[in-house]
């Protein structure tokens, strides 16, 4: 059900409308880890290597449908605390129609262009043609990543958590039965993993944007909705452009990091293959709460209560560092037991590699929270200047000091680069979010 973000404790309606998100999120990376799991118990080292390979190459175009999510789910949080339902159901089918073009775009250069990309990030030969199919089987499938993500920008920015996160329950643990199936059964070995992901994404695509519809259709105006706005688009393009930078540079510099470990040999690979996908699913949970607070500040700032920002700030610190707090504990002491999952060699290079990888930067989680929920208030605020300048400056850090740490340290120089680009990026947000322009602002002018 659609709620209002402007009414209520701000501590409690943050918190009631993001542990849903959390929770979701945790589905969501399922997916992906399940994949890892499922390769490499049952395929073998290689198999985990060539996903984990692809994977980063995925991240690109995960970035754009993020894009889309956020600038969507922001115009649309501001319309409905405004309570301009007419422009607000415009921009949900602008969006709609926008991002099937720019999907379809992205499938033509992936196809085109995705083998390309393997070799440029020195991809090896005992992975390569695992990694392309992986990738080809993917890229089928960027309709219902596309889709999904601006279903889920809707639902959020109606202020609906709980939707979303019964989708994503639903289908991960469905994803998680067709992988074995597939795998283990069928010995359909990665093209067995990139299949289940796909149907199993798509039937919850398809699901989530019928209830969009319906939900639409349900919000009733007085006059005729326009089905595109040219000023609409302009509006979400204003957000989503820099998100998709913003996640796009992280891809870029994920993928020269990815180059840089692929030169270390696929049982590096395959330990940080595991490893990172331990590290996304927290980095995802709090980059998914920091587009909840997005979505709290947009629809604030749309009714005009800038004074529940700050209140809002505080109880999103409060929600990012209880969350670390076990993680931290957990990766730190018992992350070998989580690696255990992804392979059975305990005691070979990758493990080895894993464990090392947990406890450099596990620890920075806390650093890492404040960034990505600060990040979310920024957005939320449409100060994508700053947000861009802040993520910049940590994902500059992090590519050119894991080149440079590789080259002095072995590929433990490149897992430390990671709390360095945390702390000096999250310097950078803060300091934009206290001197942010709600600073002289009052509720109602």
């Amino acid at each position: 059900m659609n709620k209002d973000l402007t009414v209520g404790d701000p501590q409690k309606v943050l918190w009631k409308f993001c542990l849903p998100l959390f929770g979701s999120v945790i589905f969501q990376q399922l997916y992906n880890i399940a994949d890892s799991l499922v390769a490499g118990k049952f395929a073998g080292e290689n198999a985990l290597a060539a996903v984990g390979n692809s994977y980063e190459i995925t991240l690109i175009f995960i970035a754009f449908a993020f894009g889309c999510n956020i600038g969507c789910s922001v115009i649309v949080s501001r319309l409905f605390g405004a309570k301009n339902f007419k422009d607000m159901k415009t921009a949900v089918y602008t969006t709609l129609i926008s991002s099937g073009i720019l999907c379809g775009i992205l499938m033509l250069g992936g196809f085109l262009l995705g083998k390309e990309l393997l070799i440029l990030i020195h991809t090896p030969s005992e992975i390569f043609h695992d990694s392309a199919l992986y990738l080809d089987i993917y890229i089928l499938g960027l309709p219902f990543l596309f889709f999904y993500n601006v279903a889920n920008g809707i639902f959020s920015a109606l202020g609906d958590s709980k939707t979303p996160f019964i989708f994503l329950a639903i289908s991960s643990v469905a994803n998680i039965l067709v992988d074995i199936l597939f795998v283990a059964a069928f010995k359909l070995g990665v093209a067995g993993v990139a299949w289940a992901t796909f149907i199993c994404q798509g039937i919850s695509c398809i699901l989530a944007i019928w209830v969009v519809l319906k939900r639409m259709h349900a919000i009733k105006t007085e006059e005729k909705v326009p089905k595109f706005s040219k000023k609409i688009l302009k509006d979400i393009a204003v957000i989503a452009i820099p998100s998709i930078l913003q996640q796009s540079f992280i891809s870029v510099g994920n993928i020269v990091i990815q180059s840089v470990i692929n030169g270390f040999g696929p049982e590096v690979i395959a330990g940080y293959a595991a490893a990172i996908k331990l590290n996304n699913m927290i980095i995802t949970s709090f980059t998914t709460i920091g587009n909840g607070i997005s979505n709290y500040a947009a629809q604030n700032i749309g009714a005009n209560k800038i004074s529940r920002i700050k209140q809002g700030y505080k109880a999103g610190m409060k929600l990012v560092w209880m969350i670390c707090v076990p993680v931290v504990l957990i990766y730190v002491f018992a992350g070998k037991y989580l690696l255990y999952l992804f392979m059975d060699d305990v005691n070979g290079e990758a493990m080895r590699t894993g464990i090392q990888f947990l406890r450099i930067v596990a620890p920075f989680y806390f650093i890492a929270s404040i960034k990505l929920a600060t990040d979310g208030f920024l957005r939320g605020a449409g100060m994508m200047k700053q947000f861009m300048a802040a993520t910049v400056t940590d994902l500059i850090l992090r590519v050119v000091l894991a080149i440079v740490f590789a080259k002095m340290f072995g590929s433990i120089g490149i897992w430390c680069a990671w709390p360095i680009g945390w702390s000096i990026g999250t310097g950078v947000s803060t300091v934009f979010y206290h001197y942010g322009p709600w600073r002289e602002k009052k509720d109602g002018v």
